[in-house]
């Protein structure tokens, strides 16, 4: 079947940035859809695009209503492992390496590393995140904090992922609109403020948080099936499956060059194996709306109704199927960044509770899915950064490029 020219695009003839925000709308998303459905009726009975299966099927796909108790993805760490982990601490202090060296022959955890094996393969191979819970925060320095959290995830990712140009590869999630108001460039990313973060996943494989503090009110994290909300699209409106698989013109804020282009969805046939495959979305949504004081770049493509759609249709879809985690201080989430979409409530901090998470982006060598040909450069660079060069700063931090541009 031919797909006529005009049914996959939009009907505007002038390149102009369509009526969006970070913050999506779901009345402006309803009135979008009506209006191009009724340009194109056809648009539902395009076929997909070639490769693409019709359902995608496994333990990462799933819905929030399917899980009835916490027990189910939680980890509570027992005292004998705990004191595992105080014990590696001190063994790796006694080497007096750089941080960027421990790993998980010098953080050695004799039982505990056989089970964050099996955790490890649930975050590619099962439903894709949980939770470990929980460290004792108050009983370490912050020093100490980033070994035990660079250690234990030594046995869930081989390779740490650097976080900006500077090459640091632990990052400070926390509300810096006051601390860091003077940055230059502002703060263009709403993971540095009280705001709610839109679903969305972060670059690399795996993602770790931990909490060093929750906040006073609101914050829950969430997260939410790739391969559910590609189902939804798949039986509804595959030609958004098209939309979402074609390249796509990012942002990246002054950067140079001023755009790059690569799609946001991706399917990854699993060659010789049983299973179909594994559907990727991979996407930042502040890339092709702005976000704050980082505007959308007038003098770049801007991004096609089609696309809009399909932006708002991701979120609305992932937002549908969501599942919200209790996230407790000292708890660490590591979740599948290529299988599930997250996305964090409004918060508000008070003088006791502050919220603070550290990120960590990693990769399990072993055990990982095949990168899509578009996102291998980044994958190469993120996780190229060796031991001698990784940094591990103890105050939070805006990210930045190598320039010293604020990301």
């Amino acid at each position: 079947m031919s797909i006529p020219p005009n049914i996959l695009t939009s009907t505007s003839t002038t390149a102009k940035q369509p009526d969006i925000q970070y913050h999506p709308s779901y009345e402006k998303f309803i009135q979008r859809r009506a209006r191009r459905l009724s340009e194109n009726p056809d648009l539902p009975n395009v076929p997909l695009p070639k490769r693409y299966p019709k359902q995608v099927d496994g333990p990462i796909v799933w819905e929030g209503k399917d899980w009835k108790t916490e027990d189910q993805w939680v980890y509570r760490l027992n005292l004998e492992e705990l004191k595992e982990i105080d014990d590696a601490l001190r063994y790796f202090m006694s080497l007096n390496l750089g941080m960027g060296y421990v790993g998980r022959d010098n953080f050695p955890l004799p039982t505990l590393s056989q089970k964050l094996r099996g955790l490890a393969n649930e975050l590619y191979s099962g439903r894709g995140f949980f939770v470990l819970r929980t460290i004792p925060i108050d009983d370490y320095s912050r020093a100490d904090l980033a070994i035990i959290y660079a250690g234990i995830s030594s046995h869930v990712g081989s390779a740490r992922g650097k976080q900006d140009g500077t090459g640091a590869v632990l990052a400070h999630i926390k509300d810096l609109t006051v601390s860091h108001a003077s940055e230059k460039g502002g703060i263009g990313n709403s993971a540095y403020t009280t705001d709610k973060q839109v679903f969305h996943t972060d670059v690399g494989d795996l993602i770790g948080l931990m909490a060093l503090e929750v906040a006073a009110e609101g914050g829950t994290s969430r997260i939410s099936s790739a391969g559910r909300v590609y189902n939804a699209l798949a039986s509804t409106r595959p030609d958004l499956v098209h939309t979402l698989s074609e390249p796509w013109p990012l942002d990246s804020f002054g950067g140079d060059p001023g755009y790059t282009t690569r799609p946001v969805l991706y399917f990854e046939p699993e060659e010789g194996k049983d299973a179909p495959g594994h559907v990727i979305i991979q996407y930042s949504r502040r890339h092709f709306t702005g976000y704050g004081k980082q505007i959308r770049s007038p003098n770049i493509p801007p991004i096609t109704e089609a696309q809009a759609e399909a932006l708002d249709a991701v979120h609305f879809l992932a937002e549908e199927y969501s599942l919200g985690l209790n996230f407790q201080k000292g708890d660490i989430q590591y979740i599948n960044s290529l299988g599930l979409l997250h996305a964090r409530d409004a918060f508000k901090d008070n003088e006791e509770h502050t919220r603070h998470l550290l990120r960590l982006w990693l990769r399990n060598d072993e055990l990982a899915w095949k990168t899509p040909k578009p996102l291998q450069p980044i994958w190469q660079r993120l996780y190229s950064v060796g031991p001698e060069e990784q940094r591990f700063p103890l105050e939070p931090e805006i990210r930045r490029k190598a320039s010293g541009m604020t990301k």
